[in-house]
């Protein structure tokens, strides 16, 4: 099969073109990700991303404090 050639076999970037640096966390808010790792994830092994990848779901709980809003206003009276 002629496609077969051109299949990649490399863990894909989780980037959802959501590119916003968490200013506490130091992730970005779209991919979860690290800017060191995004900026290396090109050269990233196939085995260093997949680490990465399991890693992501734990970090999804460094955004769902809210930082702001009227709860923030009132609690600084």
């Amino acid at each position: 099969m002629a496609d077969d050639i051109w299949q990649r076999r490399e863990i894909e970037s989780p980037c959802i073109k959501i590119c916003v640096v968490h200013p506490e966390a130091r992730l970005c808010t779209g991919c979860l990700r690290s800017i060191d790792e995004i900026g290396r994830w090109s050269r990233m092994t196939p085995d260093e991303r997949r680490t990465v990848m399991e890693d992501l779901p734990s970090r999804a709980g460094a955004f769902s404090k809210r930082r702001g809003g009227r709860a923030a206003r009132l609690a600084r009276r």
